[in-house]
């Protein structure tokens, strides 16, 4: 099993699902502790039930619990398909507009509580960490924003008369006992705290988002990986099974043919056994290359060169020739060790599948360059006709093939020649727009002149 990049993007939209669906369960749990704990401590120094503060307090938690049941109503019918035919809504966009909601809410939280004085500025510091689970940088730096601007709106009202918080008891001061530079500085603080926060706990959001895609993909590697030993160890043995038994049959062929009298029927008759006998025998021998691919005789050369070299080679061939430009952005300096017949043998395929996925003219692009992480990458892309996520799914799979005459053990080789060397491979895809093959290889340092 190999996982596409719809697939990928599949797994992602469940993780997102799944994190909507908690954010809503402790919208309602905090609601619930937070707001419940502050009317049970004003209840202790008021006797009356429908004091305005509590009233207040009272209508945002109904509020809350509202807006959190749409929620749900909603991620239910987005769960079951209901809006998938909309391009309009996505997930990300509902995010948005819950965590730009649960932005007024915290502010409408604070300012009933004593705004500037207010115990709970820090719910815009929750808002932003959980926005960046979500919604990464660009999402908690928009919803830092938006809660810097309310709150120094908010605060700058207040000082200047314009609106009055709500007179819940509790409250730490009035605003108008603190100079205006005393107000402005807890501003500005509550500002950097904001986009601080955002910056921190965004950039640990997008660690951890890579570290599960490399970990996704380092399991669809040893699946293939593991799949491909199996289907190896099997086709060593039944390959050479047929092999002997092939070679008798043709050889047997060969003779009849020189010994019956001619007879043009009899004569097409053994020209298709022998030609079905060389395909078999053709077939056998890629089933031992892919089985046991030969160890080869590493080298140390430039990477560059040997590229250029290959593609100049490939441009004469006919599958290319008059139709097929191809372009070379190739960096130099770059050395690898690897037999030149295997790194041949892979491109070549590479370029072939290019080349045969475009119909009429077109252009394949090369692209080699330094990885940080001192590999070697080379980007093989066409614009030719790009392939399903069916297909995608099953590119590497020993024997599966959309070509009439192919055997569905090119990519197989290629790819079990890739790992002998430690290297990695990357497909990427899109129906009608083309196709690229990334193959990254382990640099070496140049040979000492």
């Amino acid at each position: 099993m190999r996982f596409t990049s719809y697939e990928l993007e599949k797994m992602i939209n469940q993780d997102f699902y799944q994190k909507l669906k908690w954010l809503t369960f402790f919208r309602v749990l905090f609601t619930t502790l937070l707001l419940g704990s502050t009317i049970v401590l004003q209840l202790t120094k008021t006797s009356s039930l429908l004091a305005k503060p509590l009233l207040g307090l009272y209508g945002l938690i109904a509020g809350i619990f509202v807006l959190s049941f749409f929620y749900t109503i909603i991620l239910k019918l987005v769960k079951n398909g209901f809006f998938r035919n909309n391009g309009f809504f996505s997930l990300p966009l509902f995010a948005y507009t819950q965590i730009s909601t649960d932005t007024f809410i915290v502010t409408l939280i604070i300012f009933m509580t004593g705004s500037f004085s207010s115990v709970f500025s820090f719910l815009y510091l929750l808002v932003i960490i959980y926005t960046s689970m979500l919604l990464f940088r660009k999402g908690s730096m928009i919803m830092a924003s938006l809660c810097s601007i309310q709150y120094g709106l908010m605060v700058d009202l207040e000082y200047y008369g314009i609106i009055n918080p709500l007179e819940v008891k509790g409250s730490l001061a009035d605003i108008y006992y603190y100079p205006w530079s005393q107000v402005f500085y807890k501003v500005i603080m509550m500002m950097v705290a904001c986009f601080g926060v955002a910056f921190l706990s965004s950039l640990l959001a997008e660690q951890e988002r890579k570290t599960k895609k490399e970990l996704l993909n380092m399991e669809d590697h040893v699946r293939r990986v593991e799949k491909m030993a199996a289907v190896g160890e099997m086709a060593a043995g039944l390959a050479h099974e047929i092999k002997n038994p092939l070679a008798s049959l043709r050889g047997s062929i060969q003779m009849l043919k020189e010994d019956i009298h001619h007879d043009p029927d009899c004569d097409q008759l053994m020209r298709i056994v022998l030609r079905e006998a060389d395909r078999l025998t053709s077939l056998v021998n890629d089933f031992l290359l892919f089985a046991k691919p030969p160890a080869g005789k590493g080298e140390i050369f430039e990477l560059g060169k040997s590229i250029s070299d290959i593609a100049a080679i490939f441009e004469k061939d006919e599958t290319c020739r008059e139709r097929i430009t191809i372009t070379k952005e190739i960096e130099s300096g770059i050395w690898v060790e690897i037999d030149p017949a295997h790194l041949r043998q892979i491109l070549w395929n590479f370029l072939l599948n290019a080349a045969q996925a475009i119909e009429g003219s077109g252009h394949i692009r090369i692209k080699m360059r330094s990885l940080r992480n001192r590999y070697a990458s080379i980007r093989i892309s066409d614009n030719g006709c790009g392939m399903t996520k069916e297909v995608m799914n099953s590119l590497f799979d020993p024997f599966f093939t959309t070509k009439p005459s192919g055997t569905g053990l090119g990519l197989s080789i290629v790819h079990r020649i890739v790992d002998a060397y430690d290297g990695s491979l990357k497909v990427e895809s899109e129906l009608g727009r083309g196709t690229t093959f990334t193959l990254n290889l382990k640099q070496i340092r140049p040979p000492t002149q």
